[in-house]
């Protein structure tokens, strides 16, 4: 348990970070800021205080609208940002579509940290996510194993549940790993997918296989269009617990997580998803997976994609 957890963004996902976060009992105190008026954020804290006694926690909220109520947290978890929706012809903005708006969030964001928790644990699920904690690591100079991007978590998560449903077996049967930049060019890698320890494709048809990849890379606008208004929550911030608790607990947990890498994959200073140890100091260790040469030959498009959208960042901040 943690002295105290602030998490930034009193959005959807926000609202169910902090409700788990109590219930779980991961921090003595959670500390949720957003500035949308009146006070959502105050709201939403008093909602969840009001139910502690039936879940038996004794956690201590607090919302607001100022940045104050996040000092020396302990670990941080930023959700703010605008999220996708529908435009009026019906097509989705691509993640990337948000960065100029979500640049000037992320920017406030900095700010604060830097004054209220600078030594803290920053973990951040705003999207467009790979340049957002790039432009992150940019306003902050965290040493990398403190400043990390949730969204391999959640994007193995859904290709996990995919293949589960295909081969008609439990997801806890399942393993698989989605690497590369959050975003169209995300990488299911097929050749470390297993069920129950064998191989995927003698449980699922290598055509099913690539629709269900394909899928997986569309899953978020997916959810976007079925909900009319707004995106993903749920999940994401179960996504974030996982990686939030391997942190907490010490657990020397291996999961893909968006990372500063410094030469590993042939990538220096760029955050992309690769699979990373997760303990008690934050991102212990890079582990290099021995892919296949397809699977290289895509990690490198992924990187490339991700490359351009923070050349974008870097000129959008001239």
């Amino acid at each position: 348990m943690l002295k105290k957890i602030g998490i930034i963004g009193g959005g959807n996902i926000g609202g169910v970070l902090a409700q788990e976060l109590a219930k779980r009992n991961l921090a003595k105190q959670i500390a949720l800021v957003d500035v949308k008026e009146p006070d959502l954020a105050k709201g939403k804290m008093l909602d969840i205080s009001e139910g502690m006694p039936v879940v038996s926690a004794d956690t201590v909220l607090e919302g607001s609208k100022s940045y104050e109520v996040i000092e020396n947290a302990d670990m941080i978890i930023n959700t703010a940002g605008v999220p996708r929706k529908p435009k009026p012809d019906g097509s989705l903005p691509s993640r990337e579509e948000l960065l100029s708006t979500n640049l000037k969030i992320t920017d406030i964001v900095s700010e604060n940290v830097k004054k209220f928790c600078p030594k803290t644990m920053l973990i951040s699920i705003a999207n467009p996510l790979d340049a957002i904690v790039y432009r992150l690591n940019m306003q902050l100079n965290f040493p990398r194993e403190r400043l990390m991007g949730m969204a391999g978590v959640l994007d193995s998560s859904r290709y996990r549940f995919f293949i589960a449903q295909a081969a008609g077996v439990s997801v806890e049967n399942v393993q698989a790993m989605v690497l590369g930049g959050h975003g169209d060019s995300m990488i299911p890698i097929r050749s470390a997918c297993r069920i129950a320890g064998m191989p995927v494709e003698k449980f699922v048809d290598p055509d099913t296989l690539e629709a269900l990849e394909n899928r997986t890379r569309k899953a978020g606008g997916e959810v976007v269009k079925l909900l009319g208004v707004g995106s993903a929550f749920v999940s994401p911030a179960w996504s974030a617990l996982e990686m939030a608790e391997a942190i907490i607990f010490d657990k020397k947990k291996i999961m893909p997580v968006s990372v500063r890498l410094e030469g590993e994959y042939g990538v220096e200073g760029l955050f992309i998803g690769v699979p990373a140890l997760l303990g008690a100091n934050g991102v212990e260790r890079i582990i290099e997976m021995d892919l296949t040469d397809s699977e290289k030959e895509a990690f490198k498009k992924s990187t490339e994609a991700v490359r351009k959208t923070t050349s974008e960042v870097d000129a959008l901040i001239q």
